[in-house]
């Protein structure tokens, strides 16, 4: 091809593209215009198979008349019909990547800080708070995913309820005051619990007042890691333990329902460590995870036991379940993994990183193989809070 002459090249494109003619606009032509099309695209090919070039040229003239005037009624497509074509091929493209291939999962809460962050909210306490120039709130979203707010009370009242709206990718809670008013926090519970008790406390903010005018909360709140999911590789392997991965709760949510007070509780997938396979056995010495009677040795699991939890309890690495209510691995129990079961129903367990704020295996049990959707691949954004990357 590299010695063939330029306009063997280009008779050559000209039979591709007239080719492509006939088969993208078959529908639209009448059998008279279809078989001359043809006639025509046969007599090129003799006439280049013959080598003459003056052939060929006449050939190639006749063709791309024959073409040009194959549809005389039918109006080329406008600028908008286009792009509404075009638009409409890269939503199925993308439909089809996260349906079967890779898709997006917005991290909400801190269960698995500090690997993943999910939505912190920051409270200023200074009196003299001011949001900084817009500029620097760009910035700081297009970088962080930080945005910036001031809320003040919209009445006179206490705090009777909050409710989880959450939409796609955006945390909402709504804050019920006692007169019916309300108000949308863009943040799940607990963050908008700590929020609301000016950063100081997890504890619910159900009960407390504010008068109107006053300023419930002013500071930063910034979105939760956005990864990317793998849901292709569980096909081909099996889950391995340490490794981050995603799962739906699908049937799940009635033992997830007991620990209703968690934000956790409504999320239709969760994020976790994967901690146990089919057939191991589980324990807790804090900070500790045992498998099996050793102590975890999977790097992933073992840099948890130096990291900080953010709940309850305190402390470091893996703690018990301390709901009133668990009653899986709590002090001195073990989660037991099945060793067999048939496909699809093989059990995996789930522990958050961030032990002492997760609602995880400790609490509701394990996680079905018909569950798994895919270890957690790539942290897309933000870029600048160190977690941008392959997930570890």
């Amino acid at each position: 091809m590299f010695f063939t002459p330029k306009w063997k090249k280009e008779t050559q494109l000209l039979l591709k593209g007239a080719q492509k003619f006939l088969h993208y606009k078959r529908d639209l032509l009448k059998q008279d215009r279809i078989d001359e099309i043809e006639s025509r695209l046969s007599d090129l090919r003799a006439a280049l198979k013959s080598g003459k070039r003056d052939a060929v040229d006449e050939c190639s003239k006749q063709l791309r008349a024959t073409c040009e005037n194959a549809l005389p009624h039918h109006s080329a497509p406008r600028w908008f019909e286009e792009n509404v074509e075009v638009i409409f091929v890269a939503l199925v493209v993308a439909l089809g990547l996260r349906s079967y291939i890779i898709q997006p999962f917005r991290i909400p809460t801190g269960s698995m800080q500090p690997t993943l962050n999910g939505i912190i909210a920051t409270h200023h306490p200074e009196k003299n708070y001011e949001q900084p120039w817009v500029g620097k709130q760009v910035y700081d979203w297009a970088l962080r995913g930080r945005r910036w707010y001031q809320y003040k009370a919209p009445t006179s009242g206490r705090i009777v309820g909050r409710v989880d709206v959450s939409k796609l990718f955006f945390s909402r809670t709504k804050i019920l005051f006692d007169d019916g008013t309300s108000m949308v926090f863009p943040a799940p519970i607990n963050e908008t619990d700590q929020a609301m008790n000016g950063g100081l406390s997890q504890m619910s903010c159900i009960g407390k007042s504010f008068k109107k005018g006053d300023v419930m909360f002013q500071g930063t709140v910034d979105g939760g890691d956005l990864v990317l999911v793998d849901k292709i590789s569980y096909h081909f392997r099996k889950p391995v333990r340490g490794e981050v991965y995603v799962f739906d709760t699908l049937g799940i949510e009635r033992r997830i329902g007991k620990f209703s007070g968690s934000d956790q509780a409504k999320a239709t997938h969760y994020i976790k460590r994967l901690c146990g396979v089919p057939g191991d056995t589980l324990a807790i010495e804090s900070p500790h995870l045992y498998v099996n009677g050793k102590i975890a040795s999977e790097k992933g699991i073992n840099k948890v036991f130096e990291f900080p939890n953010q709940g309850r309890m305190g402390g470091h690495g893996y703690s018990y379940g301390d709901h009133p209510l668990a009653e899986i691995l709590q002090s001195g129990d073990e989660l037991k993994l099945a060793a067999t079961a048939p496909r699809g129903m093989r059990e995996y367990a789930a522990l958050g990183d961030n032990s002492g704020n997760s609602l995880d295996s400790r609490y509701w049990g394990t996680v079905k193989e018909f569950n798994l959707v895919g270890p957690a691949l790539f942290a897309l954004w933000p870029i600048t809070t160190g977690h941008w990357g392959l997930i570890k």
